[in-house]
């Protein structure tokens, strides 16, 4: 086992209680991020009813578990406990578990976004558990008369094997108020784990699949009235005048409010609200010049002739490396905007007074939209309150609270609760879109069919980055530049499902795919071969573990039979590691009637420890479909600043029937875990890319592949 202190602060990590019932409740810190700074505190508190953050033990040896971060899809509610849990030695199926309100003194990092949340709360949760487990056998011990090292504890049962005693939680619970908090506790090794790692359905699933109102958009509150907004049509766009009168006269319509450059309809119910937008009569104003696909292409391609003065990264004389290069490899790969079709389109519950509001709803950062909204609304941050519905979907939309802001900004003024609704037209119309970006790449090799130099120059629409600098292959060539341009724009753009790797990744290794069989290597070879460079003979930061990515890219090779596949079969290879992870593709293609078909995609992945199968499983193969059917069919382009696809009519999606098998593999490495809501959508169109290629001998740069009208 592994010993670790527990002196990190325990005035938000261990409080003791009596609860109601002869339970007890230990509230605790679960993403404490920088423990040193804490004290070594024990606090009786009286009501533990004020706790945010806690573990909860009933008398009949119920263990509650709250979840304090967002809940989007990835698991986290689910997992998180999961690991408190197995230190606890807790009987699963005696777990419940509750999703935890705001609250910034308990929580440090209440948040959804970035794959972060079980790499960040790894070891306090492992901490939490297993400093309550200690207490709760120490209490036993003191109880039998014992030493606690004679004790063990099992399911939520402590046992004395010499004696043969055994008690419940439930029953100790009581006897461990007012106790010594350890100083140090013993974590489980890995192969211990009895939870950690096993097969877990979400905690949600039932109510879920039967209907209980757990997202925002089933929100009711007493007196509720719905909101339907009205947006400017074109990005760029103006409010003008307004003509309401027609909205006002649709039964069930309430109200009509106007503020900054949008109208909202409050009706009695959504249909209603819906039908009284569609009435209303706004007149439009413009004073700049309308943008479109073509012009913001046009400004991106003249800007992509331009050398950055302060490049992401340079390593070694890239300009002499390719005046003295034995062969140069050229290519641009371009994406189109993409919104994020979240299942459940953007809402909010907001029900402002004169001195408090109180919104819930689906949000990715409560706590950055808490602050926002009170600032919109002239309040102080300690009169909003924010709770955290389930999400049906964010994919990083809902990082961002202008919806939010929105329902608030129409209940201030309507002076009445309000439950706003976009229309899936005003989700993807008005959305805050994954960025146009073009990449051009260069690549120069010797004799042998090394890279001696590598260029990536990339610009994007509304972009902080359009490159990651330190990944792979940066480290492993001795000359290395990477340079990033953005063109500013009225379109809005953010973070979209891997933000920057959900493209940069295809681009990247159908490049290095073209490299390669430039230099006559095989394409996994050829990327071997340059990992060992990295470990060898590293050039520069290293961002990235070049032998977990040589680890994960053999698994992949081994397990799709790479070099092997049956007659009719070709393949396609791609590997990338974000989110702190490492995921490697294989696509197996075959031809029917002529054009390639995805026969089945191969996964290899290390995240570390997998919490929990199922959840990791899902993540795995719901990434890979989303990355494969975003390159296939996602597009998105403007006319005059405004979104020329508006709902699924003519925004395609990858259809059920059209989804393959996905075999997933998982490194067992032991190391601490690492993302896994991201990292499998990056490499997987590069793999399809590659595999395409392989079986036609066309090249896929630009995405949707399905402009090509290539694919079976």
């Amino acid at each position: 086992m592994e010993t670790t202190s527990t002196t990190y602060n325990r005035r938000s990590f261990i409080r003791t209680s009596a609860a109601a019932g002869g339970g007890i409740i230990f509230g605790f810190n679960l993403l404490s991020c920088n423990p040193a700074e804490n004290e070594a505190v024990v606090e009786v508190v009286r009501d533990w009813n004020s706790l945010n953050g806690f573990i909860k033990i009933a008398s009949d040896g119920v263990i509650t578990i709250m979840s304090p971060n967002p809940e989007i899809g990835q698991g986290v509610k689910t997992s998180m406990p999961m690991i408190i849990a197995e230190e606890l030695n807790a009987d699963w199926s005696k777990v419940v578990v509750e999703q935890a309100p705001l609250n910034t003194d308990l929580y440090k990092r209440q948040l959804a976004g970035g794959s972060q949340s079980i790499r960040h709360g790894w070891d306090e949760l492992r901490k939490t558990g297993a400093t309550v487990r200690q207490m709760l056998i120490n209490t036993a011990a003191k109880q039998w008369n014992v030493d606690a090292s004679e004790c063990n504890a099992e399911l939520g049962v402590v046992h004395h094997k010499s004696s043969g005693q055994s008690i419940g939680y439930g029953e100790l619970a009581p006897g461990t108020v007012g106790a010594t908090v350890p100083e140090n506790v013993e974590l489980k090794d890995p192969s211990q784990y009895k939870i950690i790692g096993t097969f877990k359905q979400n905690v949600d699933n039932l109510d879920i699949v039967t209907g209980k109102p757990l997202f925002g958009i089933d929100t009711r509150r007493e007196g509720m009235l719905y909101g339907a907004i009205a947006h400017p049509p074109a990005f760029g766009q103006r409010l003008g005048k307004v003509d309401d009168s027609a909205a006002r006269a649709i039964p069930g319509v309430k109200n009509v409010v106007t503020f900054d450059d949008n109208v909202v309809v409050l009706a009695e119910s959504t249909w209603q609200a819906f039908e009284g937008k569609k009435a209303l009569k706004i007149e439009w104003t413009r004073d700049t010049e309308a943008e479109s696909t073509a012009s913001l292409d046009a400004r991106m391609l003249e800007m992509l002739e331009q050398s950055q003065t302060e490049p992401r990264r340079k390593d070694g004389d890239p300009d002499r490396a390719f005046r003295e290069a034995t062969t140069i490899v050229e290519s641009l790969y371009e994406c189109p905007f993409l919104p994020h079709n979240t299942l459940e389109p953007m809402n909010f519950f907001a029900d402002v007074t004169a001195d408090k509001a109180d919104l819930y709803g689906p949000i990715q950062t409560p706590e950055g939209t808490r602050k926002s909204v009170a600032e919109a609304l002239g309040m102080e941050v300690t009169q909003v309150h924010i709770g955290m519905s389930r999400m049906g979907g964010g994919f990083g939309r809902r990082l961002y609270g202008d919806f939010v802001e929105e329902a608030a900004k129409a209940s201030q003024l309507a002076k009445a609760p309000v439950q706003l609704v976009y229309t899936r037209e005003d989700d993807v119309a008005y959305g805050i879109y994954r960025p146009a970006t073009k990449l051009r790449f260069r690549a120069a090799l010797d004799a042998n069919g090394y890279m001696t130099a590598y260029h990536v120059r990339g610009v994007g629409v509304n972009v902080g980055t359009t490159v990651r600098e330190s990944n792979f292959p940066a480290a492993a060539v001795p000359n290395y530049l990477a340079e990033s341009h953005n063109v500013e724009s009225e379109v809005t753009t953010g973070a979209w499902r891997a933000p920057v790797t959900n493209f940069l990744a295809f681009a990247e290794q159908s490049f290095l795919d073209e490299v390669a069989l430039k230099a006559g290597k095989d394409p996994v070879q050829f990327r071997l071969d340059h990992l060992q460079r990295a470990l060898d003979k590293k050039v520069g930061e290293l961002g990235y573990e070049p032998a977990r990515m040589i680890e994960v890219i053999k698994l992949a090779a081994e397990k799709s039979n790479w070099g092997k596949a049956p007659a009719g079969v070709t393949q396609g290879f791609s590997v990338y590691y974000s989110h702190n992870s490492y995921v490697a593709h294989v696509a197996d293609v075959v031809m029917k009637e002529g054009k390639p078909t995805i026969a089945k995609m191969h996964c290899a992945v290390d995240c570390g420890i997998v919490i929990n199968e199922s959840g990791a499983l899902n993540q795995i193969v719901g990434g890979t479909l989303d990355g494969l059917g975003h390159a296939l069919y996602g597009d998105l382009t403007i006319t005059d600043g405004k979104a020329n696809q508006q709902n699924f009519d003519t925004f395609r999606l990858m259809r059920m029937d059209e989804a393959m098998p996905v075999e997933v593999h998982f490194v067992k490495n032991g190391k601490s875990p690492t993302g896994l809501g991201e990292p499998a959508l990056p490499p997987a169109a590069g793999a399809l890319g590659n595999a395409i290629f392989a079986a036609t001998g066309k090249r896929l740069r630009k995405q949707p592949f399905m402009g090509d009208e290539l694919l079976g």
